[in-house]
């Protein structure tokens, strides 16, 4: 039968049973998923994935996904970036169709089975720790910057060589200060004048913003304050998306739990959880749901959590916002896989056609970069290849700035424009910042 007429439905993950890790089952599964996707092929466009699995069908000696030897079945596991988009934009088997294909989490079994043998790689690992990593990070940030920069020919060679990261991937520079050390001084209080006076907001700091990109919570916070609103900025752990990523499903629910009794309390209290991140948001408002579907916290910190583009857009409606100046610039906006993913719609376009004069256009396509996936070697090139269509999307119209809402696609995409030949921005940054832009913040 094809395709369903009733609203995709997600499975909670059941990765505390059994039988979901038996590697016969999950086998089959793959099988069964691959065989339907073969008959479909209308994600071939999405990712690597699809066409690796195509390919390999296609050369096999019936044709068939029952000549797959287990690395091949392995290897399109391999070249998923976990970004959803199959599940969201493609497929029209996803529940509650009678198929109940769900194609990034099937990935995600796989992994979980994988990390459980002990087969993640010490690298994988090791970039998971994201709030070790930032702590020392910006504990010796010139010494961290120097060592990861992209043009150190002493240094990055022998990360590749050692643990895998291309030499030409860029590496997020760290700040000396984080962000919630920094909050003090940069969170002003709330304009008493401002339509949304008397609001509250708990500012979810991802580890990216914590440690190594201030810029859009700072503009966040600025852009709030002068709407009236109360402002704390909060970074109690990493939302887990790394160890997600590796199949790390304890340490990921274990994660949920610290954080959603951090927020509780906040959220008691009246205040609204807004995530800088779209991956922290989509951890925060769907997966960790799905992985711990009981918690009570968990329920409660999804049901009041925010992205950045979503709370502004919802704000305009509910108490209508300060007045906002023309700013007459083209604006190409990148809608990342995450932000999509959260069933939103485009709400960085809806933020930023409320600035007089701004003519932002949409590109629909993914980056490539897929979290810390992009950075190793034997990904690279293909998160180049990935990122290529919407890069090309984005220079098109010659634009007077480019944006994204991930802060990993804003660097990424960049050195795919200049791998196309074209030159990039000096900055990718968040829409949030031509917000704050604009009202001269």
């Amino acid at each position: 039968m094809e395709g369903s007429l009733e609203a995709p439905v997600r499975h909670p993950i059941p990765w505390q049973d059994e039988s979901w890790y038996d590697e016969a089952a999950l086998e089959a599964e793959l099988r069964r998923v691959y065989d339907i996707c073969h008959g479909c092929r209308r994600c071939f466009n999405l990712c690597d994935s699809f066409p690796i699995l195509f390919d390999a069908i296609d050369e096999a000696p019936n044709e068939e996904v029952e000549d797959l030897t287990a690395p091949q079945l392995k290897a399109v596991v391999d070249a998923c970036t976990l970004c959803d988009m199959c599940f969201m934009t493609k497929c029209p088997y996803v529940p509650p169709h009678s198929f109940d294909l769900d194609f990034p989490h099937l990935m995600l079994r796989h992994r979980a089975v994988e990390h459980r043998k002990g087969l993640t790689s010490f690298a994988d690992e090791q970039l998971a720790e994201m709030d070790r990593n930032g702590r020392l990070g910006t504990a010796v940030a010139g010494l961290a910057n120097w060592a990861t920069r992209q043009n150190n020919g002493l240094t990055r060679p022998v990360m590749e060589k050692v643990v895998g990261i291309d030499r030409r991937a860029h590496l997020p520079e760290f700040m000396d200060v984080s962000l919630t050390r920094q909050a003090p001084g940069i969170v002003p209080a709330p304009n008493p004048d401002g339509p949304a006076f008397g609001k509250k907001v708990a500012i979810y700091a991802g580890c990216h913003d914590e440690f190594n990109d201030g810029g859009p919570g700072l503009a966040m916070v600025k852009v709030l304050a002068h709407n009236g609103v109360q402002v704390r900025i909060e970074h109690p752990d990493c939302c887990g998306m790394p160890k997600f990523e590796n199949g790390d499903l304890p340490a990921v629910a274990s994660a949920s739990q610290r954080i959603s009794a951090h927020f509780a309390p906040l959220i008691e209290q009246g205040w609204d959880v807004v995530a800088l991140t779209t991956s922290c948001a989509l951890m925060l408002k769907f997966e960790w749901p799905l992985i711990d579907p009981e918690s009570e916290t968990v329920k409660l910190l999804s049901k009041h959590t925010f992205d950045v583009s979503e709370y502004i857009v919802a704000l305009s409606k509910e108490s209508g916002l300060a007045p906002i100046e023309p700013m007459d610039k083209r604006i190409a906006v990148h809608f990342a896989c995450h932000a999509r993913a959260q069933n939103m719609g485009p709400k960085a376009m809806e933020m930023l056609r409320l600035i007089p004069d701004a003519k932002p256009a949409l590109t629909e396509r993914c980056s490539g970069h897929g979290g810390k996936w992009g950075i190793f070697k034997e990904n690279f090139d293909r998160a180049v290849k990935v990122g290529r269509p919407a890069a090309r999307n984005l220079v098109k119209e010659q634009p007077d700035l480019i944006v994204s809402e991930c802060p990993l696609a804003g660097p990424h995409l960049k050195q795919v424009i200049a791998s196309n030949g074209g030159e990039p921005p000096a900055r990718i940054g968040h829409p949030i910042e031509v917000l704050a832009q604009a009202y001269g913040l």
